[in-house]
């Protein structure tokens, strides 16, 4: 391995598992989404008829899944039900709490000291993360301290804790970032970043996947 691929920074190039969930398609039953959203509104049928300007006869139809409406008639439902129409077809997903945390306390983060970075990797004790959180003091001064721009998957949050850096990215000009200031970027496209305030700049990094 030759000297330029050793100092080639291998953060935040990181590898985020991503978890998989089977979903079973379950058919299409439009009415009975049409029908639980009439439930949560609290009207009858007759009610919904006067909101909607279909007939009631109609409404029952399409609840029973005897006929299938028409999209003048699924523009009526949400307008009238005060729903947008994607609604009509999925409910809202329910969230599931797993109950997952994990809290880093000032200075114990896992350290990842690189030739451009140090690196302070938080919220290490949790698996299969979509995000990937750390803070990192950036010691790289000049755009040649790099060997290569950085690219990784997935996208990317930077917000400037302290000093000031300049960011620079593949495909716009420089920007000079200070204390409060934040990029979001995608992250295959080549970037790096440099101190240029007299202490080494303190970053906050979030790549998520």
């Amino acid at each position: 391995m030759s000297s330029d691929e050793q100092q080639v920074d291998p953060y935040p190039s990181l590898t985020v598992a991503r978890e998989r969930e089977s979903e079973n398609i379950e058919p299409l039953q439009l009415g009975k989404r049409l029908k639980e959203i009439r439930m949560a509104h609290g009207l009858t049928l007759e009610e919904a008829s006067k909101r909607t300007g279909l007939a009631r006869s109609t409404l029952s139809k399409i609840e029973n899944e005897q006929i299938s409406p028409t999209f003048q008639a699924m523009q009526k439902l949400a307008t009238g039900l005060q729903i947008d129409i994607p609604q009509l077809f999925a409910p809202p997903k329910q969230l599931v709490a797993t109950g997952r945390r994990d809290i880093t306390r000032q200075g114990e983060g896992k350290p990842h000291p690189t030739t451009t970075y140090e690196h302070e990797l938080l919220a290490t004790q949790l698996r299969n993360k979509k995000m990937m959180p750390f803070k990192s003091r950036v010691r790289a001064r000049h755009f040649d301290d790099y060997s290569d721009w950085i690219r990784h998957d997935g996208e990317e949050f930077l917000l400037v804790l302290s000093g000031t850096i300049t960011f620079f990215s593949e495909f716009y000009e420089p920007v000079r970032l200070s204390e409060g200031d934040s990029v979001y970027y995608d992250a295959t496209m080549g970037h790096m970043l440099v101190s240029v305030s007299d202490e080494d700049a303190l970053i906050l990094w979030v790549t998520a996947s």
